[in-house]
């Protein structure tokens, strides 16, 4: 059946970059710029971010990912995580589940690159884009490399087309205008942020993934571009729980023109996950303060505080892994996991068997975080 692309909105060329009415975006840029210092003033003041929200980076893996039909859960990622670090040789887990980990392996990744001092850049992007199809269904899509073919989109398992992306041939200036925008500091970081993730979704440009590498890009340029200290802002469960006006606001852009329409859109979602993201981030703070004081009366030992530690970095632990990676004694930490167990702070996932160590889960947290 050949394709159907004549109702399909089709990509804007010629009109990048759009000059936006910043004043009709006033009211709402001011409004997530507060919501989202805020958030970011929270988190500069717990003492190790990373290992508070540890935890929230697999679950906006969770949620980016399953927006493209992959379907894990949190739980799934972090005991995957747990028992094969980054092995990616791990036949007994589904596919979607070790996908799902690479995006939040990817993320890491260039947090790393950019922290070394690489730009954010099309070689940055590829790369990204490489590691997120490294593995499962994604692996004969090119990964890290452009489409060679005019790509669709559309509803799965449909011929009939509803966006036609970029031309291959025009994707390279279409991509070099999108790196000149990132860097363009004229333009506010939200709204620069919010026009770059719009035009990163039209020009598609490559086979598979796109959803995903544009969405780690928002974190990634408000980070870099000094709106959060952190790469801790994740948006995927607003566009997930909006998902019709998330589309039909990205479509617009191309059919008409209404750039202002789709920043007024990001802008709400930056508010309202900024709103949420500071409630979760104090309950998860809140349950750091309560853990600390019942760890040291339970554990009484001078490595309470490390225990905690890696259980609010790794909250779903292979015990083995446990044992030499925490920098605590073995035969000390073989008595931590009995107490914790015996005090129901810990769940067993799975029981020891034969060469295979125990596999815990520490509740607490999970309840915390798990949607």
């Amino acid at each position: 059946m050949p394709i159907d692309v004549s109702r399909a909105i089709h990509y804007h060329l010629g009109k990048f970059p759009p000059e936006l009415d910043q004043g009709r975006l006033v009211p709402g840029l001011l409004g997530a710029t507060d919501a989202l210092a805020r958030y970011d003033q929270m988190l500069q003041g717990m003492h190790n971010s990373e290992i508070f929200l540890a935890p929230l980076r697999s679950q906006e893996a969770v949620v980016s990912s399953r927006m493209e039909g992959t379907i894990s859960t949190l739980d799934e990622i972090l005991q995957l995580q747990a028992e094969y670090g980054d092995d990616n040789d791990a036949g007994d887990f589904r596919s979607e589940v070790l996908e799902t980990l690479l995006y939040r392996r990817a993320l890491n990744t260039a947090q790393r690159q950019l922290e070394a001092g690489h730009p954010l850049s099309e070689s940055l992007i590829r790369s990204i884009h490489q590691q997120l199809l490294s593995f499962g269904r994604g692996v004969h899509r090119s990964p890290g490399s452009y489409k060679r073919a005019q790509n669709y989109v559309g509803e799965r398992g449909s011929q009939v087309i509803s966006f036609v992306p970029i031309a291959p041939e025009q994707l390279a200036s279409g991509m070099a205008a999108l790196i000149r925008l990132i860097h363009d500091e004229h333009l506010p970081i939200l709204l620069r942020t919010a026009v770059a993730h719009a035009e990163f979704e039209a020009l598609h440009p490559f086979e598979d993934g796109n959803g995903r590498v544009g969405r780690m890009l928002i974190t990634l340029m408000l980070w870099r571009g000094g709106a959060i200290a952190a790469p801790h802002f994740y948006i995927s469960r607003y566009f997930e729980d909006h998902k019709d006006e998330y589309i039909n606001r990205l479509r617009d852009v191309s059919a008409q023109g209404d750039w202002e329409g789709w920043c007024a859109f990001f802008l709400a979602a930056v508010k309202e996950q900024a709103v949420q993201n500071l409630n979760v981030a104090r309950d998860i703070r809140d349950c750091y303060e309560d853990m600390k004081r019942r760890f040291s009366d339970l554990l009484a030992s001078k490595y309470a505080l490390a225990t905690l530690d890696y259980l609010f970095a790794n909250p779903v632990f292979n015990n083995s892994r446990f044992t030499s990676s925490a920098g605590i004694p073995v035969a000390t930490a073989s008595r931590f996991t009995r107490l914790l167990l015996k005090e129901g702070l810990l769940e067993t996932v799975r029981e020891a068997s034969g060469r295979r160590p125990a596999i815990y889960r520490f509740e607490p947290l999970m309840k915390k975080v798990r949607v």
